[in-house]
């Protein structure tokens, strides 16, 4: 580690080969298949209609789910979803959230009747390290690829009509990317952790940003703590990431639409 070489030959802040696919859901509305280094993540959003809350009647809104199931790791174990896989379907409402990712006013039908609700399914299909990268891409790469059908409401039976042969894309407010890094030694700081790299370290850290250089979310689960100067540094490293990413995913929807 001192040596700045890492046992796959990586620098410390070099994140692993990123390639994403676009659209190999057919049967979704939406969705995306990532992949950092081995790590393997599979997005398929879902859009059914629904009724808006009470709280909230002009907003419709977004489902997450992220799946760690035994098929992607030895680690995971069949059943109910582990503590691991709870924590990432938490960060990524929170990265929804608090990114705007979508505003959820553009989900709304009708106010108070009919709104959208977005169902987004991760799936890991090979667990090696940093999953919530992962995630992040496959989401804002599928959102960026769904297609609603247009709805209109009867006048007279007030019930709802759905016109699959038009379909509109969804407005995306903001590109949110993570930047995960792993601690070793309370001082040392790699990037895009493995998973061996992750069992060997002392704490974890996601950093998401979005395009404007916001600071969407900082999760750090417990581990040992970190001076705001390498926060700091983490946060630079995210800035630059989000272009990179934000960059592939629009040359790959602008290929896939050219394709077409």
């Amino acid at each position: 580690m001192k040596e700045n070489c890492r046992p796959d030959g990586r620098e410390l802040s070099e994140f692993r080969t990123t390639t994403l696919n676009i659209g190999p859901i057919t049967t979704a509305d939406g969705s995306a298949l990532v992949k950092v280094g081995n790590t393997t993540v599979i997005c398929g959003v879902k859009a059914e209609l629904a009724n808006p809350t009470v709280e909230t009647p002009g907003k419709g809104y977004i489902v997450p789910n992220v799946d760690l199931p035994p098929l992607c790791s030895s680690r995971f174990r069949p059943g109910p979803p582990g503590e691991q896989a709870q924590a990432a379907s938490q960060f990524i409402a929170d990265v929804i959230e608090s990114s705007e990712v979508i505003q959820t006013e553009d989900l709304c039908i009708e106010r108070g009747k009919l709104c959208w609700v977005l169902y987004c399914d991760m799936i890991c299909l090979d667990y090696d390290g940093n999953v919530l990268d992962a995630c992040v891409i496959a989401l804002l790469a599928a959102l960026k690829n769904t297609q609603l059908p247009e709805v209109t409401i009867n006048k007279e039976t007030s019930a709802p009509e759905v016109n699959l042969e038009r379909r509109h894309g969804l407005h995306i407010h903001k590109h949110p990317v993570g930047a995960s890094f792993c601690v070793f030694d309370d001082s040392i700081l790699i990037v895009d952790p493995t998973a061996e790299e992750e069992s060997l370290s002392t704490a974890h850290l996601t950093v998401v940003t979005d395009e404007e250089d916001r600071l969407c979310s900082v999760h750090k689960p417990g581990g040992t703590s970190l001076s705001g100067e390498k926060l700091q540094e983490c946060i630079s490293r995210a800035t630059v990431r989000q272009r990179e990413i934000q960059e592939l995913i629009d040359k790959v929807i602008h290929s896939v639409k050219t394709a077409h």
